[in-house]
Formats: C-alpha cells, sequence, structure tokens
C-alpha cells in the first residue's frame, strides 16, 4: 500500500502544478474551459487545490495502512 499511496502522492502534486502554471495544453481543454465558465478563472485554480488536498489526503492514508 505504501508504493500506492506516494503514486497518489505523486497525482495530488500533479494537480498542483497544474493549478499554479496553468499548462495550456491542460487550461485550454474543454473540460477546463467548461470549469472556467462555471466556476471562473480564480474559481477554477481553488478547484484544483481542493482536488490536490483531497487526493493528497488519501495517498497520505494509503501510505499509512
Amino acid at each position: 500500500m505504501k508504493i500506492l499511496g506516494i503514486l497518489v502522492m505523486l497525482y495530488a502534486m500533479v494537480f498542483v502544478v497544474i493549478a499554479v502554471v496553468k499548462p495550456g495544453v491542460v487550461w485550454n481543454s474543454k473540460k477546463t474551459e467548461t470549469l472556467k465558465k462555471v466556476f471562473g478563472e480564480i474559481g477554477t485554480g481553488i478547484f484544483f487545490y481542493i482536488w490536490a488536498l483531497l487526493i493528497l489526503a488519501l495517498g497520505i492514508w494509503l501510505f499509512t495502512k
């Protein structure tokens, strides 16, 4: 379970990088454009941060199991 926990924590870091860097490939995709229409630019960034926190919590939980 420790390896899975580490992989999930790395996945959470990907969400943080996306929220900070806002790479064009991801930030301008149709799904993200829909999120930006609903939440706005700042809300979409916050959405990515919240998902990163939830996934990080899951990764920590899996790592400690």
